[in-house]
């Protein structure tokens, strides 16, 4: 049995409810035309988790409907790249043979690019030795003439590398070739193709931007790398140390020359720019040197604390990237006193969901 997550055929239809819906939670505000960038109907996502059953000699991927809970086989998954869906029967099978690789393996979590490499992670409930680690090699090894792959071994406080821990992704946004760093167990989009969207949209709002550009949430530089050309400067904060890892690792992959990135939170930020409190994570760093007239915020689903909203307000335009409409609506009711809505989107970055992902250009009244 094939779980089936998708529908390409009532693929406009869900984008259409999903599209009147929004417009319909954001009507009291004085918008623009709404800008909808869809997604690939099926083979979308670039990441996906499996928990594995064991059933006498066989092994098979599940997951677990939300509704009854009851388990579901899935051999094949459409919302899932074709790389992961090309690997899937692959791995399971020589992992049902291999006892070492089998014993207490309870998840199988995937990262695949459009550049074509693929990170698989193995969970276990008991503890990794040489023994396994012999054994996955053999498995890279194997796969390894038709996947460009790597592994990871998972165990409670275990983490067993057998290269890096890592992908590199390649991506084509706005006529360059962008290069990113995607860190397991680290946030990156995962829907690329809505991704390269999103980018070019900000890249658009922001073409003829002059002085700074200031982002808030920045994680790995997915943005703030696309949008370095449109700014004379770039300062972006990041807190997750994976994170500001990565960005800083895609920085100089990508030749950026005018972009610094400080591990802090947005809060701290806030506090740093109002002279509030002296960081030593600022050492070597004026924020008097900036001038910053635009600000980037790409917010978890909480939205924004009222003392970043007031921050965030002080700027003269505001690109504002929401996974939440719920939280998007409730600060865009206070950017609304100082501020007019010049570019709206909706990204289907999670199709077949109730789930939105909404794009903001507000200029100062």
């Amino acid at each position: 049995m094939t779980m089936q997550f998708v529908d390409p055929d009532n693929y406009e239809t869900q984008l259409e409810a999903k599209k009147i819906q929004f417009s319909q939670q954001f009507a009291t505000f004085n918008l623009p035309a709404l800008e909808v960038f869809s997604s690939p109907k099926q083979n979308y996502r670039m990441r996906s988790e499996f928990r594995v059953w064991h059933d006498g000699d066989d092994l098979y991927y599940i997951m677990f409907d939300q509704a009854t809970k009851q388990k579901i086989r899935v051999d094949q998954f459409p919302p899932a790249s074709e790389l992961i869906n090309q690997l899937m029967q692959p791995l399971i099978e020589l992992i049902k043979v291999n006892k070492t690789l089998r014993f207490k393996l309870f998840q199988i979590d995937f990262i695949s690019t459009l550049s074509g490499q693929i990170l698989v992670t193995l969970l276990y409930h008991r503890q990794l030795d040489d023994r396994w680690m012999e054994e996955v090699n053999k498995l890279k090894a194997t796969l390894a003439t038709q996947f460009d792959i790597n592994f990871i071994g998972r165990a409670k406080k275990q983490k067993f590398l057998v290269d890096k821990d890592y992908v590199v992704e390649s991506l084509q946004v706005d006529g360059q070739t962008l290069i990113y760093q995607q860190v397991e167990n680290s946030f990156t989009q995962p829907n690329t193709a809505v991704s390269i969207k999103m980018l070019e949209w900000a890249i658009d709002c922001t073409r003829d931007s002059q002085g700074d550009l200031l982002e808030l949430y920045c994680g790995n530089g997915n943005f703030s790398i696309a949008l370095a050309k449109n700014f004379d400067k770039v300062l972006a904060t990041e807190i997750a140390k994976p994170s500001v890892h990565s960005a800083q690792y895609n920085i100089a992959k990508n030749n950026i020359e005018n972009l610094t990135i400080i591990r802090m939170s947005a809060e701290e930020f806030t506090q740093a720019i109002n002279k509030e409190r002296t960081f030593y994570r600022l050492e070597g760093i004026n924020l008097d040197d900036y001038q910053c007239n635009t600000i980037f915020v790409d917010p978890p689903r909480s939205g924004l604390d009222d003392e970043t909203v007031k921050m965030v307000q002080t700027y003269d335009n505001i690109m504002y990237i929401s996974c939440n409409p719920e939280t998007l609506e409730a600060n865009m009711q206070v950017f609304n006193e100082t501020h007019r809505v010049e570019r709206f989107a909706l990204f289907d970055q999670f199709p077949y969901t109730h789930h939105t992902e909404a794009g903001v250009y507000l200029i100062k009244r």
